[in-house]
């Protein structure tokens, strides 16, 4: 018989049956399934490479045409004699799809905090969890670069273009996870417009600058983090979550492990007499081991006292972070060697980079110990409020 919309509806099941299925004579393996109680299906039965009968439903008698049902059943027989397995692959695809990215983002984050500092977890939880909300119920396979592109835009006019770009950086970072994982088969972040193009900053302020931030500094936490910024040149989370246990006052160091830095590396910074009266100043909490700040953490409310102190100073248009970029320069305009610069800030670039870096990264600890007395005999004449001992004399500026 071959099968066309008439028979299928015309077809009896026999008394005592729950069902019969038909195939047709002209393509083996198309079929219609009639059930007792008198609904109609088409079908398409195979063997697959293994030898397993599959059998699937194309749709039902009525609404679904003969004519598209055998075509259908065709297409299916043909990937069939490919090699192919249509149920299997549906199957798949079926459970790809209940993949969402809200079902990932845990273990992408769980699988990158061995990696990266405090910082940037948290940052990347943030844009995940909260940025990336309208896309958590949709398969990872399923996310389209328009509608990365559209998310963009909205987090744009809703939180600022830098914001956008660290959105689109994290999810870019997320894809790549679930590829190199075999959970997805591409990144849609790959092809959408940057929001803004981020130009390295070249801010460097000037001495009236300095002295205006220092003198307008409040009394408290966040003057001494600001102070310790510019007299070490170090980072600003690695000084607001200074623990105590890192110090050796009596030594005048500071030795930050390689979990509390940029590059992994550990690093030791000599601390200047001014830098030890800062931290010697500090009030200690009993039974906290951090230097700054009351919570779980670091100090906080970096933002408000940070709007404070520039309608206090009436400087512009800087971040706290262009006080790791002054010092250096500074220290670069005192005499300091760049290689000597380098190691102060903990970098691993320029001078030292490559395989000389590799065996010439020296401690350089009397070097760096010359190089911020220095810059804070420099400091002392910007700021009354850092305390200079007058026992601190002049280093030769060729053995900086």
């Amino acid at each position: 018989m071959r099968l066309t919309n008439q028979s299928a509806a015309a077809l009896k099941v026999p008394e005592g049956k729950a069902y019969v299925i038909v195939f047709d004579d002209d393509l083996a393996g198309f079929g219609v399934r009639a059930n007792a109680g008198g609904s109609r299906v088409w079908v398409v039965q195979y063997r697959n490479a293994l030898g397993q009968t599959k059998r699937e439903t194309l749709g039902k008698v009525g609404l679904l045409p003969a004519a598209d049902a055998r075509r259908a059943a065709s297409e299916r027989l043909a990937r069939v004699r490919l090699g192919g397995d249509p149920s299997a692959e549906r199957e798949a695809e079926r459970k790809r799809a209940a993949i969402t990215v809200g079902l990932k983002i845990e273990s992408y984050l769980d699988a990158h905090r061995p990696r990266v500092r405090a910082k940037g977890h948290g940052e990347s939880t943030y844009y995940m969890q909260k940025i990336w909300t309208p896309l958590h119920r949709t398969p990872v396979d399923g996310v389209t670069r328009a509608q990365v592109s559209a998310r963009l835009n909205e987090i744009v006019k809703t939180s600022g273009p830098h914001a956008a770009n660290r959105a689109r950086t994290t999810l870019s970072s997320f894809y790549a996870w679930l590829i190199a994982e075999g959970v997805a088969e591409s990144n849609p972040v790959v092809g959408t417009r940057k929001p803004h193009r981020e130009e390295s900053r070249q801010r460097v302020l000037k001495p009236e600058e300095i002295k205006a931030i220092l003198g307008a500094l409040p009394v408290g936490d966040f003057g001494r983090i600001v102070r310790l910024l510019l007299l070490t040149a170090q980072r600003r989370d690695e000084v607001a979550d200074m623990p105590w246990a890192e110090l050796d006052l009596a030594t005048g160091l500071w030795s930050l492990p390689r979990e509390r830095t940029k590059n992994g590396l550990s690093h030791d910074v000599p601390l200047s007499r001014p830098a030890l009266a800062i931290l010697a100043g500090a009030p200690r909490i009993e039974g906290r081991g951090l230097v700054f700040g009351s919570g779980a953490g670091g100090f906080q409310g970096f933002t408000r006292a940070k709007a404070a102190l520039d309608r206090a100073s009436g400087v512009k248009d800087w971040r706290l972070h262009d006080l790791r970029r002054t010092a250096a320069t500074g220290m670069g305009d005192l005499g300091v060697l760049p290689h000597v610069v380098e190691a102060v800030l903990n970098h691993i670039s320029g001078t030292k980079a490559g395989v000389a870096g590799v065996y010439n990264y020296a401690l350089y600890n009397p070097e760096k110990r010359a190089a911020l007395d220095l810059w804070a005999r420099h400091l002392a004449g910007l700021d009354p409020g850092i305390e200079l001992a007058a026992a601190n004399a002049e280093a030769p500026l060729a053995q900086l």
